[in-house]
């Protein structure tokens, strides 16, 4: 029966507050957001999911979802996908930013706490959605922050402490993986460095290989070699660069038949320069074999980042070793041929010709 106005009220208090009449179905208040917690479930949720009404007494009002975790209830399964996702990849972008703005990576568990997560769910979340460890992210920060110094031309000790570099001792000992020179030489635009190519021609049109000291460092491919020559250039501007002789001719030749002949397969030594989340992606690629694909999500699930599928299709456009690292056997969910460093019609031809048996 339902209370005579006027009469003493016998309502909870909860249900006098402007967010119950949310979950009731009025409007919802203006200009608040927030969620509600139940604690027989010890689940929260959002106003308008579709879900049995709690008794009010059991009803707890956060003003968002970070609050609510804090609080010890953890998001319904009825939470929208979409929504959920959107949060989580929120939660995970203010960790990035903290980690960017720190000269050292916080703990764990202060990342963690500042999330609104455990340190077990962070540490996964986090991966899951970069692609990397915190501490793999704040390495690879600090790799970009350190090119960055070097490339504006500030002293190597400059650039070495701003880049979160405690001693000179540790970032020599890591040059080598994270410029692929001595930092001297990295701010010098390669300088000292010596860097063999030639240009062929084959069936994709003009090739460019060139070589460092550590391996294959570029493969490019293009309509002119005048463009392919400019890219080198651009990207070791004050190396050395060294027409192929004879026996790099050689190196050149294998490029070209394993263009023509896929099946042959491509043994060089490579210098692949890159962030750790781009060469676990390249690395990835390498082990997709001739004639096969894979999509950018189910590659993004097999280096174990299942919802970074934009950073992996970003590391497939930064290669620079075309066919070598195999970025053309990435396609989209449909199977349709989305973008290609080297023109989709190479991406063509080049899993046209994968996929055609060898004649005997």
């Amino acid at each position: 029966m339902k209370a005579l106005q006027g009469a003493p009220s016998s309502r909870h208090p909860a249900e006098a507050d402007p967010r119950w009449q949310a979950l009731v179905g009025g409007p919802l208040p203006a200009d608040q957001d927030f969620v509600y917690a139940v604690r027989s479930t010890g689940v929260y949720a959002r106003p308008g999911a579709a879900a049995r009404l709690p008794r009010p007494e059991n009803v707890e009002f956060f003003a968002s979802a970070e609050a609510a975790e804090a609080a010890g209830y953890r998001p319904s399964k009825r939470l929208p996908r979409a929504q959920r996702q959107a949060e989580q990849a929120e939660r995970i972008a203010r960790a990035c930013r903290r980690i960017e703005a720190s000269e050292q990576l916080p703990e764990l568990t202060e990342l963690a706490r500042e999330t609104g997560l455990s340190p077990y769910h962070f540490h996964r979340l986090f991966k899951a959605i970069t692609g990397l460890t915190p501490r793999a992210y704040a390495a690879a920060r600090r790799a970009q922050r350190l090119r960055e110094g070097l490339e504006r031309g500030g002293s190597v000790t400059d650039a070495l402490y701003a880049a979160g570099f405690g001693s000179s001792s540790r970032l020599y000992e890591s040059a080598d993986g994270l410029l692929g020179m001595s930092p001297g030489d990295y701010r010098g635009g390669g300088a000292r460095q010596r860097i063999r190519f030639a240009v062929a021609q084959c069936a994709l049109g003009a090739l460019l290989v060139a070589e460092s000291e550590r391996g294959v460092c570029a493969i490019l491919l293009g309509d002119d070699p005048e463009p392919l020559l400019r890219d080198l250039q651009d990207r070791f501007p004050k190396a050395e660069l060294v027409g192929g002789d004879a026996a790099f001719e050689g190196r050149v030749a294998q490029v070209v038949g394993f263009v023509e002949a896929p099946e042959i397969g491509l043994a060089l030594p490579l210098d692949i320069r890159g962030t750790a989340f781009q060469e676990r992606v390249w690395q990835a690629l390498r082990e997709i074999p001739p004639g096969h694909t894979l999509s950018y999500t189910e590659l993004a699930a097999r280096i174990g980042a299942p919802t970074a599928v934009r950073a992996v299709a970003q590391a497939c456009g930064a290669n620079r070793l075309a066919v070598a690292i195999p970025c053309h056997r990435v396609v989209r969910h449909d199977g349709a041929l989305s973008g290609y460093r080297w023109g989709i019609e190479r991406k063509r031809q080049l899993l046209a010709r994968e996929a055609a048996k060898p004649q005997p």
